[in-house]
Parts: C-alpha cells; structure tokens; sequence
C-alpha cells in the first residue's frame, strides 16, 4: 500500500490557515504548532512563507491578485476609462472579500491592537497602489512634470484611504446582501473623481448626504 505523504502548496497552506482561525477563532501560537496540528513538516512552510504574518499579509494579497485576474477576463476592461475600470475593481474585489467575510472579519478584529490586525493589509496596500498608477490615465495627471509624480503618489494615497473606508463600512454593513456597500462604493468613487476633475460637486454633495442619512439611521 501507498502510504506516500502529500506534498504540500502554497495554496493548501492558505488554506489550513483561514480554517484554522475560522474554527479556532485565534492564531496558532508558533509555525510549530501550525505545522503539527495540520500534518506537515515546519519546513514545509518555511519553502513559502517567513512567517505567520508574512502568511497573513499574503492572504490579502491574493483578495488582490484574484480580482485582478477576473476584471482581466473581462474583454471590454481594457476599453474602460479609469473611472469605470476602478469601479469594476471595487465590485469583484468585494464579492471576494464577500465569499470570505467569515476569515476577514475574524482576522482584522483578532487581535486587541488595531494597528496589528491593519499591519495584515501591507501587501494589499502595495498591490493596490501599483494598481491605481496603472490604471491612472493623463486625464488625471498635472501636465506639469515637475508636479505629475507628486500627484500620482497622492492619488495612489487617497485610493487607498478610499478603499480601507470601504472596507470598514463593509465590515459594519448589516443590510441584505451589501447592498448599502453597493452605493458607498458608486457614491464614493463618483465623489473622488469629481474632486480629481474639480468639477462640480455633485457626487460630492450626493456622497456626503448619503453618509449623513447612514450616521443618523445607524443612532435610531
């Protein structure tokens, strides 16, 4: 009889990790303890990852990685302005977290310091920021040179306040299937671009009235 032990991936470790505090609702205490309950050797992990952060941090990444693999499956994604192309980001990368809201809520609330469950969004704040430069058209660029790369690094920083806003709107989201999520993202990504534009305002006034209605509905 076979008894030939499995050769663990990348992908199965992921995997064991967000079961892991899924059901246990906690992190392993060492890679040691991680490895032995799950059945495969310490340095089986070491091949992929430096550390259970290092893991965590990657997790969030490839949230990253799958969405931009789908909208690229999409034929028509590259015809769409930057506008309609991050919208399209927003949508499927929050149907993924959607499918693994269970992991993502328990993980970004784990530990007692807020700072340590963020310090797990590193990789996707790099991903998504390299992202935002890709996708950035000369619409949105000074024509100034001297001027466009300071102005590309604010616009990455201000997508990415963007979208950790969104997050943490989607985290606190208790209506029927996200839907308010839905329009916190529509409106939101509207109000940035007309900021961008410095057209008028009124996304802007649209988005602020929005938040208003949910700050006040929330205290009742």
């Amino acid at each position: 009889m076979d008894t030939k032990k499995k050769i663990i991936n990348k992908e199965d470790i992921v995997s064991l990790y967000m079961n892991e505090i899924l059901e246990k609702g906690q992190k392993p205490k060492s890679v040691y303890h991680f490895a032995k309950e799950n059945d495969f050797e310490e340095t089986e992990f070491y091949a992929f990852f430096g550390t259970l952060e290092g893991l965590e941090k990657e997790i969030f990444r490839l949230f990253f990685v799958n969405t931009v693999d789908l909208l690229h499956k999409n034929a028509d994604y590259q015809e769409y302005d930057m506008k309609n192309k991050m919208l399209s980001f927003y949508f499927t990368f929050f149907e993924i977290l959607t499918a693994n809201r269970s992991y993502v809520l328990q993980s970004l609330k784990i530990d007692r310091n807020p700072l340590k469950n963020l310090s797990q969004l590193s990789l996707l704040r790099e991903s998504f920021k390299e992202y935002v430069s890709e996708i950035l058209t000369d619409d949105y660029r000074i024509e100034q040179e001297k001027f466009q790369k300071f102005q590309e690094k604010g616009i990455q920083e201000s997508a990415w306040l963007q979208l950790m806003m969104t997050i943490k709107f989607w985290m606190d989201d208790a209506s029927p299937a996200f839907e308010k999520t839905d329009i916190f993202i529509e409106k939101s990504v509207n109000a940035s671009f007309e900021l961008m534009n410095v057209a008028p305002l009124n996304h802007l006034l649209d988005f602020g009235k929005f938040l208003f209605k949910e700050k006040i509905y929330n205290k009742q």
